[in-house]
């Protein structure tokens, strides 16, 4: 796999950190100062900020963020998902909802890609379809911020 760097690399580490308190919920802050700590992990300031608010909003939003994707994953349920196609699902839509300083398409996208990358092609269409199906519902532009 390439190294990837900025945003993306940003939130695989999201993914990362989401994907771990699915198995070992935490006290939060000590969990991302752990997370942070390892040695691998070298984010500029403005990827670790970005990582440490999506990771906040996604766990302070779950639930509405649940239902969201359960009302367009047809049949079914957030639980029933895998694990890593909720994570990354999770994060995107979190983004779609509440960082209107990131078009829809670009959360879709990054979201698709990971997905292929991390889990397969067929988890790739999977989100995709959730995720578009979520975007039509939005009263916002796709491919634009919002800077309302």
């Amino acid at each position: 796999m390439t190294k990837v760097t900025g945003r993306r690399q940003a939130r695989e580490w999201a993914v990362q950190f989401l994907f771990q308190t699915e198995f070992n919920p935490d006290n939060l802050d000590r969990a991302l100062a752990e997370f942070w700590n390892d040695e691998e992990k070298k984010p500029v300031e403005r990827d670790r900020k970005y990582v440490d608010e999506v990771v906040r909003g996604v766990i302070e939003k779950q639930r509405e963020i649940d239902r969201t994707i359960s009302k367009s994953a047809q049949n079914w349920d957030v639980d029933r998902l895998g694990v890593l196609d909720r994570v990354v699902m999770r994060v995107a839509v979190y983004e779609m909802l509440f960082r209107n300083d990131i078009p829809p398409i670009v959360s879709i996208n990054e979201a698709v890609e990971i997905a292929k990358a991390y889990i397969s092609k067929e988890s790739g269409r999977f989100v995709n379809g959730v995720l578009d199906r979520i975007q039509k519902e939005l009263d916002r532009p796709s491919r634009t911020q919002n800077l309302q």
